[in-house]
């Protein structure tokens, strides 16, 4: 516990799914975080329930694709809350992130997917986005770096995690336990991976434990990739 303690953290999609998990660890872990979601009655429900555990939590609509929110949400970070050293973004964010910590260093972890790494004929447009995440992700770190901004830039790559959206479309199949059945039986360990998996693999990119990291690609996902 305390690995987080005194540092601010922005998690982006946190009204749900792998965001709220990452958001629930971070403030487990001594944290101050601001959670955004396009959905503001989600990302709100979230923060109450955060808030209970006696931590600075913000909860703030936000949408991802427009730079001027990017620039509201860290203003509101910094003003009220003193800083954000985490985030989890892609492209604006990342822009955005860098602008902000440039003078005093941060965290910068965007979410990508193990379809960065193998690919799916029925997915060629999610698959190709996040194959420009870790792109984006090891370019915008080598920057950082050689800039000597103190910022450190990883991304993570789940498999696959059961999530209310993945729950809702094996529930839309045909056969919603068949197909459930069928992607587990995919998995070298056997079953579907939980949000504070996830969670846990961006806590410790957020944390001092991977100072040494920069550019890297932190794969979680059962073995799906190894095979």
């Amino acid at each position: 516990m305390g690995r987080l303690q005194n540092r601010v953290a922005v998690v982006t999609g946190a009204g749900g799914g792998i965001g709220s998990a990452i958001a629930a660890r971070f403030v487990e872990e001594g944290a101050t975080v601001v959670l955004t979601d396009v959905s503001e009655v989600a990302v709100q429900a979230v923060a109450d329930a955060l808030g209970d555990r006696g931590s600075k939590v913000v909860g703030i609509r936000h949408d991802v694709t427009d730079s001027t929110d990017w620039a509201r949400v860290f203003g509101l970070a910094r003003d009220r809350l003193g800083g954000a050293v985490n985030l989890d973004g892609v492209f604006l964010g990342t822009q955005a992130a860098v602008a902000e910590m440039r003078n005093r260093g941060g965290i910068i972890i965007n979410m990508s997917s193990i379809r960065a790494m193998v690919s799916n004929p029925s997915t060629v447009a999610y698959d190709a986005s996040k194959a420009a995440v870790t792109a984006l992700t090891r370019s915008a770190a080598l920057h950082c770096a050689k800039q000597g901004y103190a910022i450190r830039i990883n991304s993570v790559h789940p498999g696959y995690v059961l999530t209310d959206m993945v729950q809702n479309v094996f529930d839309r199949q045909v056969d919603p336990e068949g197909s459930r059945k069928q992607v587990m039986a995919a998995q070298p360990i056997g079953r579907l991976g939980r949000p504070m998996e996830i969670a846990d693999a961006v806590l410790f990119l957020a944390s001092d434990e991977s100072s040494f990291m920069i550019g890297s690609q932190l794969v979680v996902d059962g073995g799906y990739t190894a095979q």
